[in-house]
């Protein structure tokens, strides 16, 4: 039961004002047809769209089943157009980029019925309709009549208690306007239909009851329904809420329907996607060379500690500032500010770099002062005889350059040397020669291991060569309690020892031609293993033993210790102190190196100076400089791209806009179907969204094929290979924020939408 109690509406204000509704009261039945007639500008349409809560009273009041409507907010007047009302206009006011099931679907899926249901309900209400047969045509291949039968099936598909339908035959011929009226006069029997018409005997021959308007007042009514006092039960209070996957069909099917525009729309938005893509490429490629130049450069330039070191204070030697203008010289002692620091490498120390993650690291090298003594045959694998080359000779790490300790880490060492010939070392015992670029190896070094100085060699005089390793108890010899070298270098070498075994060259070394330095020396290379092998054996052997039990005699001469010699030297060699006497660090790259210090500062930090560790760090001002270049080509470049995306931004909120002033009516259509204001937003909103969506993934698979070319330019101009490529994780960030940009470019557009006076839409064609 509707009431209309003194109801004004005017529009406009001041002298301009025109008072359409001027004190209107009318009372509604629950069914039957009733129409209001009246000449052009009388208020009809005015009356129908204010019982309809399309437009909104000035004053009085209207009730709903004895409720007023006063107090209604906006989501109150959508629920009850949604539920209580169905339009039927002059113009059918379908959606023309949406077929005839989902123009009639539309209600529904505004009062959240379920998609199978819906679909379902919509075929059987076309099926009365007579158009069930033309559900998937498109409202332009439709005639006048078929038109007004889909608008009727719309508007009754929510089940309404009232139909309001304005001039409903208004557009069609006599036979198909007869058609309409009969519908609408067996919906009226079950319903109440209000009817707004020009056409007197139409109103005559089908209403139960006609109203006649002139200059916004009633001027007759032929059967007038009385008010039914108090408000009713069973009031519907529904709401409504069209859900993102609906709102997101519909702008779709409309994008479809103008697919050069949306293709040209796409390709224009991906232009700021495929800038920066493009940017992000090349930035990842250059990342990817200055991370290989920094682990090339910074492989040579460890950050190092030793275990005493030299510092010195220049600061302490002038009173004066630095750079000064004044005419004045000064001397100073460069010795005075120099101080000898004892780095501490103790366990806890030790312990601490133990917990340095390694992802900052390639290699963690710990040297140590014990001696590695080898003894070998010089032609025993066939190499041409020369000069003593059949004698047997015993050489020790620590007096010669020829050998040294191979840092622990495969992966690092082969990201800056080729394998010649072999395979790399897997064991304790498996050796490597490191030749120069040239393949060379010198020539004292050559004689220091036992093999013959020829012009040329073949990896087969070099592999397979076999030495000695000798524990202390096999090299040291006691003789009245001074322990001596071994002199009987054939039986050390033909030793069954547990304690001493065969060491054999697996691989030659070379270092890469792409590396900027060359942080192995040339010689033989030994794995960090052996001296592990050697400390453990060390510590037990009978010569360290027997330097513990007597401190102040060197074991090795039966001598006091001189200022050349000691007793932590000793132990040292020996190998029962696993104090390291040296550290390097072998960092990533530079980000890397600069948490490498920070770990090792935190070490420091609140200790007093003596009790630090001071390192070294010889690619510090490498760091800063290739560093800054990098922060200022990513602001440069970050820059470029930002204004491409902002270009993009304003270019997708302007084809919004002009997209809500082309669907201006469906607005109007949606709001009369009970459509909320955030629903309007939505729709447009999502079409944002779907272009963004369109433009990222046209963005990035152009910035993938362009990658190829671009790659293959740069890498001719700067005569080296560049690889520049869109990582994944890029490629998925571009196209959230094309997506989230052009949500943002087509929000406020879509929030104009949703203000426009449904009212006012609905006239725009």
């Amino acid at each position: 039961m509707i009431e209309l109690r003194d109801i004004k509406k005017s529009y406009g204000a001041g002298e301009e004002a025109v008072q359409a509704l001027n004190g209107v009261t009318l009372s509604f039945g629950d069914s039957g047809l009733v129409s209001i007639v009246g000449p052009s500008g009388c208020g009809k349409t005015t009356l129908l769209n204010v019982i309809g809560g399309l437009d909104r009273y000035d004053s009085g009041d209207i009730l709903v089943d004895g409720q007023s409507t006063k107090e209604y907010k906006d989501a109150d007047w959508d629920s009850y157009r949604n539920h209580r009302i169905g339009f039927v206009f002059q113009s059918y006011s379908l959606i023309q980029h949406l077929n005839v099931l989902d123009n009639v679907i539309m209600s529904l899926a505004l009062s959240g019925v379920p998609a199978k249901a819906r679909k379902e309900k919509a075929l059987e209400m076309l099926e009365k309709v007579g158009l069930k047969e033309k559900a998937n045509k498109r409202p332009n291949q439709l005639s006048g009549g078929q038109m007004q039968r889909v608008a009727i099936a719309r508007a009754l598909i929510n089940d309404p208690d009232i139909l309001l339908c304005d001039e409903p035959t208004g557009a069609l011929d006599s036979k198909t306007s007869t058609q309409i009226m009969d519908l609408l006069a067996q919906i009226a029997k079950t319903r109440l239909v209000v009817m707004v018409t020009h056409n007197l005997d139409i109103a005559r021959d089908y209403s139960s009851r006609v109203v006649e308007m002139l200059d916004g007042v009633i001027q007759k009514d032929s059967a007038p329904a009385e008010a039914k006092q108090g408000a009713l039960e069973g009031t519907k209070k529904k709401g409504t809420s069209m859900s993102f996957l609906q709102a997101l069909k519909s702008s779709g099917k409309n994008l479809l329907t103008k697919k050069g525009r949306t293709i040209a729309t796409s390709i224009a938005g991906s232009i700021g996607i495929i800038g920066i893509g493009l940017v992000l490429s090349l930035s990842s490629g250059i990342n990817g060379q200055v991370a290989e130049m920094e682990r090339d450069s910074l492989a040579g330039f460890p950050i190092s500690m030793s275990s005493t070191t030299t510092t010195q204070f220049f600061g302490t030697q002038n009173q004066g500032k630095e750079f000064p203008s004044e005419d004045e010289y000064y001397a100073y002692d460069p010795s005075a500010g120099r101080v000898i620091h004892t780095n501490d490498f103790s366990k806890e120390f030790v312990d601490y770099l133990g917990g340095l993650d390694k992802k900052h690291y390639n290699s963690m090298t710990f040297s140590y002062g014990v001696g590695v003594n080898f003894a070998f045959k010089g032609s025993s694998y066939g190499v041409v005889k020369a000069a003593g080359a059949d004698t047997l000779s015993t050489l020790g790490l620590g007096l010669s350059s020829a050998l040294f300790e191979v840092p622990d880490s495969k992966d690092f060492i082969l990201t800056q040397y080729d394998i010649l010939a072999g395979e790399y070392p897997s064991k304790k015992e498996d050796l490597a020669f490191v030749v120069d670029s040239r393949n060379r190896l010198a020539e004292d070094v050559l004689t220091s291991l036992g093999i013959p100085v020829m012009e040329k060699y073949r990896s087969s005089d070099l592999l397979g060569r076999r030495f000695r390793v000798l524990s202390n108890d096999d090299y040291y010899v006691e003789d009245g309690g001074v322990y001596r070298p071994n002199a009987n270098a054939e039986s050390l070498y033909e030793s069954s020892s547990e304690k001493s075994p065969f060491a054999e060259v697996k691989c030659i070394l070379r270092v890469k031609e792409s590396a900027t330095s060359s942080f192995l020396s040339t010689g033989l290379g030994y794995p960090a293993a052996l001296t592990r092998f050697l400390l453990d054996e060390g510590k037990t052997s009978a010569v360290s033993l027997a330097q513990q039990a007597n401190k102040d005699v060197d074991v090795l001469t039966g001598e006091a210790f001189t200022k050349f010699t000691s007793y932590d030297k000793n132990m040292a060699l020996f190998g029962a102190d696993d104090t390291p006497k040296s550290i390097s660090i072998y960092p990533k790259s530079f980000d890397d190196k600069a948490k490498v210090k920070t770990y090792l500062d935190a070490y420091n930090a609140g200790k007093a100076y003596k009790d630090q560790i001071v390192y070294s760090d010889l690619a510090e001002t490498i760091t800063a400089t290739l560093s800054q270049v990098v922060n200022i080509i990513a602001v440069v470049l970050s820059s470029i791209a930002a204004i491409s995306l902002i270009v993009s931004s304003v270019m997708i909120a302007i084809i919004i806009y002009v997209s809500v002033i082309e669907r201006t009516q469906e607005i109007g259509i949606m709001r009369a179907l009970g459509a909320r204001k955030k629903d309007i937003t939505r729709i447009f909103a999502s079409e944002a969204i779907t272009i963004g969506f369109v433009a990222g993934v046209l963005g990035v698979g152009v910035t993938y094929l362009l990658d190829i070319p671009v790659g293959m330019l740069v890498s001719s101009l700067t005569s080296g290979s560049f690889n520049a490529f869109l990582p994944p994780q890029f490629a998925l960030l571009l196209l959230l924020i094309s997506v989230l940009l052009t949500f943002v470019a087509g929000i406020f557009p879509s929030l104009g939408a949703a203000k426009k006076d449904p009212v006012t839409a609905l006239r725009e064609r």
